[in-house]
């Protein structure tokens, strides 16, 4: 069985890790698959990828983001294009599955951070549009935000969504790197893909120690509830001034 860290953050953005500490961290836990997911920015994907292939890396790397809906974040993996933050959570799905791509639920149902709730999940599965449907929900990750609601998550895509289960670290630092993956048969990203609309994938891992929650989570915080959005929304608004040139 293959692994894949599907949550990843680098110093690019929220995260305290440079993309090569994450890919080293990725070599040594023996992850086959990784996805830089920063928030609402691409381009640290793009950076990890050719790193990985310059190196003749035996980790292969997804690109992917983590963006910002109205109601809550959401992974969009196999992009290769930046998606608009701030709209409605089935517009986001749309616009990532026009690009090809995969949509999954990270730390779903979670009230320790920005998540998407159950009643949109319900409303999402209940709309019967598979365009604007999920391909996937984390139900394993290791951190505090990611666990409070894990249990009543997994009830809920047994009972009601049946999509996909992933793992991922949500690492925000390199030690953390590959603590929970999703486990799948083969070792490629068209093989992930595959078992990922196939419903065969498994979420693996552990959970974090407290010592590993503190580490470095101050410098982390500072980034993602200030620095991070106030720079996310500068470029969300230079980019639309392009566009309406």
């Amino acid at each position: 069985m293959g692994k894949a860290d599907l949550q990843l953050h680098s110093d690019l953005g929220d995260g305290l890790a440079s993309v090569d500490e994450i890919l080293a961290g990725a070599e040594r836990t023996g992850m086959d698959v990784i996805a830089l997911t920063d928030h609402d920015d691409i381009r640290g994907a793009f950076l990890l990828r050719d790193l990985a292939a310059r190196h003749g890396s035996a980790v292969q790397v997804v690109t992917g983001v983590e963006v910002t809906t109205r109601q809550g974040h959401l992974l969009a993996l196999f992009v290769e294009d930046e998606l608009q933050m701030l709209r409605p959570i089935a517009e986001t799905i749309s616009a990532i599955h026009e690009q090809g791509g995969l949509a999954i639920v990270p730390h779903p149902l979670s009230y320790l951070t920005f998540s998407v709730g159950e009643a949109t999940l319900r409303t999402l599965a209940a709309s019967g549009d598979g365009s604007g449907f999920v391909d996937g929900i984390e139900l394993r990750n290791p951190s505090y935000a990611g666990r409070v609601r894990a249990a009543r998550a997994r009830a809920l895509n047994a009972h009601v969504l049946r999509v996909a289960e992933t793992g991922s670290s949500d690492a925000h630092h390199a030690a953390l790197v590959g603590t929970a993956w999703t486990e799948f048969d083969g070792t490629t990203p068209d093989e992930l893909r595959a078992a990922i609309l196939a419903r065969l994938t498994v979420a693996a891992g552990r959970t974090w120690t407290l010592g590993e929650h503190l580490e470095g989570v101050a410098t982390q915080q500072w980034r993602s509830m200030v620095r991070d959005p106030i720079k996310r929304i500068g470029r969300s608004i230079r980019g639309g001034e392009k566009k309406a040139r």
